[in-house]
């Protein structure tokens, strides 16, 4: 059997491949690199389906961060031309995830620059949650705050929070090459108090920092074992003003073949495409869909994403639908339970949305500055 035929049994039975499968994805010829996305995708939609998961960032305080995170555009010492601002109001950031929740997101996710949040910062998120809930009472809120001290999962979850966001990264042996003001370990376990206070975990990865097959593997796999809902994979932006400005390594097909390993390794987790994607996938951005099945609508924190309706264009034109608010979007046995279902004996294909479905009046989705008095960058 071939090496795609065995990677795609294996994630059908969720399966993990052995570390040497999972190296030879990413070192896949690039004039194969559509049979690997033809295999992960038999993957993708068995337990996804067609279906796309919108999500929409809300940046709720801006730069001024003491970490020193060499990706990162509001780390210590940055020079990058950002806006810097401290905590929206709760009716600020609520007004500005009323835009993506317009555009079709299901999850909004409020995120704060620092090492990790007060325990009045919580108290501001809780009201946050509380006042974006009242507007939109379907909607999931994710938090990413930082690094959390004890109790603080407990009091988000109590809040109302469905999930929190802490992303490894990178692997553990090059962590300390990208940050040098906290540790892996202090992520691992961020991620691991929010599961315990019952909130879903997200965490993922960036890739283009510089690192190797082998570190790209090494992350994977350890978030596979900590075992997360959603795994964010980020592709390196390279902020001018920060240690990895010159990082320029990424090409369209190495994205792909990133993406097609992580769904491998991580076959029935909302896998979602995140930031970097418009300016490293570029034009191959819809293929991209067959291995993700959710993304990032609008802008990031601190840059400029593709049009919102544009994502909306895009997900029709390539026979993908926006899924619906109050569908369940982790598969069965993942939503209700490690014992609560056997592994998919097909590959169910829900009927792909048309041009129709695609909000064409959508609002315009959120600008750097939005919920504040200061403009977009430049």
């Amino acid at each position: 059997m071939d090496l795609l035929s065995t990677l795609v049994d294996k994630g059908l039975r969720r399966e993990a491949p052995t570390r040497d499968e999972a190296l030879a994805v990413l070192r896949t010829p690039d004039e194969d690199v559509l049979d690997v996305v033809a295999a992960a995708g038999r993957v993708r939609r068995a337990f996804f389906g067609r279906r796309v998961k919108l999500n929409y960032l809300v940046n709720l305080k801006s730069g001024l961060c003491p970490e020193d995170c060499s990706y990162c555009s509001q780390r210590l010492g940055s020079g990058a031309g950002i806006l810097k601002y401290s905590w929206l109001k709760a009716d600020e950031a609520a007004e500005a995830a009323a835009a993506g929740v317009a555009g079709g997101a299901k999850r909004v996710c409020l995120v704060a620059s620092g090492r990790g949040p007060t325990d009045r910062d919580v108290d501001r998120v809780s009201e946050t949650i509380a006042a974006i809930k009242d507007r939109h009472g379907d909607v999931e809120v994710c938090a990413c705050l930082g690094l959390l001290s004890d109790g603080q999962a407990e009091r988000l979850k109590s809040a109302g929070a469905d999930a929190y966001n802490h992303n490894l990264n990178t692997s553990e042996a090059t962590y300390a090459d990208i940050c040098t003001t906290h540790g892996y370990e202090d992520r691992v376990q961020t991620v691991q108090q929010a599961q315990a206070a019952g909130m879903s975990a997200c965490s993922g990865l960036i890739a283009g920092m510089g690192e190797s097959d082998e570190d790209l593997v090494d992350v994977v796999f350890a978030l596979r074992a900590l075992d997360p809902d959603s795994v964010p994979v980020n592709f390196l932006i390279p902020f001018e003003g920060t240690p990895l400005a010159g990082e320029w390594d990424l090409t369209p097909r190495r994205c792909l073949k990133i993406l097609a390993m992580t769904r491998f390794v991580c076959p029935d987790v909302e896998v979602r495409l995140a930031g970097g994607r418009e300016i490293h996938l570029r034009t191959l951005q819809p293929l991209a869909l067959h291995l993700a099945n959710s993304v990032f609508l609008g802008d990031y924190l601190t840059s400029e994403g593709q049009a919102g309706k544009a994502d909306l264009e895009m997900i029709a034109d390539a026979g993908f639908e926006v899924e619906e608010a109050g569908t369940t979007t982790l598969p069965p046995h993942r939503a209700d339970g490690p014992a609560a279902a056997d592994p998919p004996a097909g590959e169910p294909v829900r009927e792909a949305g048309t041009a129709g479905t695609a909000r064409t009046d959508l609002v315009a989705v959120r600008r750097r500055g939005a919920g504040t008095e200061l403009p977009p960058n430049a």
